[in-house]
């Protein structure tokens, strides 16, 4: 695929959050407001995962927008690699990353196809991704995520919750559909999944969310 390609999804289909807002993902970085998801910080379950050695490397930021979760990352020492199907959030996350002095690598991909990265990782962060796919796409997603994950290596996901209330934003997620979908036979094991908070643009103190612990057996 290409970053340049004219009608904005580079000759692959697109997803089911794409097909509802009749727009692909990098349009939500060339508007003069940033996404409600783009806030310019890290989130803070992302703060306090690094805080705690949770990131070790190499690792994978899967969906890593304009970079602030990835960099606080790379400021911990880990190797880091942050993927996005948006051109345009990529250009900004690398010019955070050269005016920060910090040595992080990002670079267009496409979610479901993890797999052409030819690379293994420890450690991935997904957040705010998973929550954006419909059933059959998650499905997709979680092989990807398999194929680039090493034996014994932790996913960390972040994503809405059910119990935030409103039918507004992305799909809520519930702790069943993450054991579902994240079972032994997709080859993983849910460690733990905990309330916690994801924090938007329109919601300083963030939304309902889950944080799962995920290992790859």
């Amino acid at each position: 695929m290409s970053e340049g390609d004219g009608d904005g999804y580079g000759g692959r289909h697109p997803t089911s959050h794409e097909r509802t807002n009749e727009r692909p993902w990098d349009d939500s970085y060339r508007g003069e407001e940033p996404a409600p998801w783009d806030v310019g910080r890290p989130q803070p379950a992302v703060v306090r995962l690094a805080g705690e050695g949770a990131f070790t490397g190499p690792v994978l930021d899967a969906g890593c927008g304009t970079g602030e979760n990835a960099l606080e990352i790379a400021a911990t020492g880990a190797r880091v690699l942050g993927v996005d199907i948006a051109g345009t959030a990529l250009s900004m996350a690398r010019e955070k990353a050269r005016e920060r002095g910090l040595d992080a690598e990002f670079t267009l991909a496409d979610a479901f196809q993890l797999a052409r990265l030819g690379r293994t990782f420890e450690t991935v962060l997904d957040c705010g991704l998973f929550h954006t796919f419909d059933d059959g796409e998650r499905r997709e997603y979680v092989e990807s995520l398999a194929s680039v994950t090493a034996s014994g290596g932790r996913l960390h996901l972040l994503c809405f919750s059910d119990a935030e209330p409103g039918d507004w934003g992305p799909r809520r997620v519930t702790r069943d559909e993450l054991r579902a979908s994240f079972d032994p036979t997709h080859g993983w094991e849910v460690l733990a999944i905990a309330p916690d908070r994801l924090v938007t643009s329109f919601d300083a103190d963030g939304v309902a969310a889950w944080l799962a612990d995920i290992r790859r057996v």
